[in-house]
């Protein structure tokens, strides 16, 4: 009897969601013995709901998750990054396969901190062999990262950067134009923490005492918001 992978790929992009369509149909024709359960959702809040359902149903082998995604409408869910911390909590066997454009090594560090994802991917780094080598490493129990992450990850040790998840909330609130005033409302910190949590990321991102139009610009080209 084949064995069946519940496979949900959260992705906003169509072609790349076929891509990996297309991927795994191709690894389950080679072995005859395994079967793919494929499920989509293009943005935070159909994710969120796809990964609540089969808690209490049918559960969710292998998370494609593309890190910048359409955040949720109530703005508790900001990224794939948030999205991947859910899997953790409520799906703990589910194995996780990041995708993202980003490249930066702040960016790539703290999604490993984060979510110690089994595949790590580059989107530009894909091609059909690399995609096909992934999928069959995850369902192997064997990590694969591609080419650019592996690089990066020598890097590391000389940028060893991790914002969590409230800080990525401060910088999406503050780049949604919220005040530091009405930030607690959203955040549950006090003013003066957040102050200092923006003081902080400034230092990680060697802008000093720069105002925040830097921070947010940074923050941005370095995929945080």
């Amino acid at each position: 009897m084949a064995k069946i992978f519940n496979i949900l790929i959260i992705d906003d992009h169509p072609l790349i969601t076929e891509a990996y369509k297309a991927a795994l149909l191709q690894v389950a024709s080679k072995n005859s013995n395994i079967e793919f359960n494929i499920n989509t959702a293009n943005n935070c809040d159909s994710a969120y709901i796809k990964i609540k359902e089969a808690v209490k149903g049918i559960p969710i082998d292998i998370v494609f998750l593309d890190i910048k995604i359409p955040p949720s409408k109530d703005g508790l869910i900001i990224s794939g990054e948030d999205l991947g911390i859910k899997v953790i909590e409520l799906l703990p066997d589910t194995k996780i396969m990041v995708s993202t454009t980003f490249n930066d090594n702040y960016r790539i560090n703290s999604i490993f901190k984060s979510l110690n994802p089994d595949a790590f991917l580059v989107k530009n780094d894909l091609d059909p062999k690399a995609l096909l080598q992934a999928i069959e490493n995850v369902i192997n129990n064997l990590p694969y990262y591609s080419k650019s992450v592996i690089e990066l990850m020598r890097k590391q040790t000389s940028n060893n950067i991790f914002i969590d998840d409230v800080d990525r909330k401060l910088l999406y609130e503050l780049s949604k134009g919220t005040k530091m005033s009405e930030l607690p409302n959203v955040i549950p910190l006090s003013v003066s923490a957040l102050e200092k949590r923006k003081r902080v990321l400034k230092e990680l991102f060697n802008l000093d005492k720069k105002d925040d139009r830097y921070l947010l610009k940074a923050a941005e080209e370095k995929g945080f918001i």
